[in-house]
């Protein structure tokens, strides 16, 4: 079943007992997801990111009759934007319970995630031709994961500000992020705060919103008083109240727990194709709670896993960092790059924006920059 750009409904895809990478199943699953444009026309697959919904998380960079767009247009393409697990949309800690629902909902992976994707679009919607798939930040992660771990369906990818394996430096700062949340004992009550206080374990959240404000946006972005001019937010205590702590506290704390595990743990060598020697893909390595915390991280055996997973993608793909990011930097992406091969492109955004460059469209000039070089790059390869 498909949408219209007007039409905002969200539907969701029935996976039954979907068992994990881990092993572990999750129970009655389901995806959300909804669709822009005629299945008769090229697929674009456009994931969400962390903490994102699947309207107002992505339909900015989509072409509607309030921002038209020229890439992403579903008069010439058929935009499928499925949600991460954990993102309250599809398969999340807030919406299941149960032994194995809430805070006890098993742990997913970008593998699982896009093993989930797969099953809606060739099982759900009878997609059977290549894809172009693309997306920011988390979404990112999940083009490469696509690139990787389906290159025979994926023709092109775009991940742009995001990356296809957490760095080490990525990994500590959401530590910090998963610490503002578990600090809050009193508050989060071990994960079962609806049920023992009937809220949101709000200083947590808040705490989470304020670690968040010295990475979303770049130095420059503060120096040049970003946030008055552009949000008209005067004042960076009043940036941390009208702006962080309020996008912090209107999440789920639990779902932003899931999330933030599969955002530590994304990495395409990951899995039993790539993962060889370095053991990646068993439980007790990449994909344990300590992931990139455990001794032994990042071994020779490891980089060349990582190696073989971006040599493994057949199409070709578009990677857009920007240079003020400070989760993903362009010097992580050229080492993508280069490892790719020939079949990679490098694409620089110069913002002061730093990740926010590449979403949620609040910068005009960047959310431009990505649509123009995002449509060329489908034109210059015949998609």
């Amino acid at each position: 079943m498909t949408s219209s750009p007007n039409d905002r409904t969200i539907r969701y895809y029935q996976l039954g007992d979907f068992e994990l990478q881990s092993g572990e199943i999750l129970t009655a699953a389901y995806i959300a997801y909804l669709t822009y444009g005629s299945p008769s026309n090229p697929c674009v697959l456009y994931p969400t990111w962390y903490s994102g919904t699947i309207v107002a998380g992505n339909e900015w960079l989509i072409s509607t009759p309030e921002h038209p767009r020229r890439a992403l247009d579903p008069e010439r393409y058929f935009i499928v934007v499925p949600a991460l697990f954990g993102n309250g949309e599809s398969t999340s800690p807030s919406n299941t319970t149960g032994p194995k629902g809430g805070v006890n909902m098993p742990k997913t992976t970008f593998y699982d995630n896009v093993k989930a994707q797969h099953q809606l679009l060739t099982q759900g919607l009878g997609i059977t031709d290549q894809i172009a798939v693309l997306g920011w930040s988390m979404g990112a992660g999940q083009a490469f994961q696509w690139a990787s771990q389906y290159p025979d369906m994926v023709k092109l990818a775009v991940p742009f500000c995001g990356s296809a394996r957490t760095s080490f430096h990525n990994w500590v700062f959401l530590e910090a992020v998963k610490g503002a949340i578990l600090a809050d004992t009193e508050g989060y009550c071990k994960g079962r705060y609806m049920e023992e206080k009937g809220q949101q374990p709000l200083v947590g959240l808040k705490t989470l919103g304020r670690v968040y404000a010295g990475w979303g946006f770049s130095q420059a972005f503060y120096r040049e008083k970003g946030f008055e001019k552009y949000y008209g937010i005067e004042g960076v205590e009043r940036v941390m109240v009208e702006f962080w702590e309020k996008w912090s506290t209107s999440k789920d704390a639990n779902n932003m727990l899931h999330m933030l595990w599969t955002w530590q743990h994304g990495d395409i060598s990951a899995q039993p194709l790539y993962a060889g020697k370095s053991g990646l893909a068993e439980a007790d390595r990449r994909l344990s709670d300590r992931g990139l915390g455990r001794p032994g991280a990042g071994s020779q055996h490891d980089e060349d896993a990582f190696e073989r997973a971006l040599k493994g993608i057949q199409g070709k793909v578009l990677i857009m960092p920007c240079d003020n990011d400070l989760y993903f930097p362009p010097e992580d992406s050229q080492i993508e790059k280069d490892y790719i091969g020939d079949n990679a492109e490098l694409k620089v955004i110069k913002s002061i924006w730093g990740h926010w460059a590449g979403g949620p469209g609040d910068s005009k000039e960047d959310a431009k920059f990505l649509d123009d070089s995002i449509n060329t790059f489908f034109k210059q390869n015949d998609f």
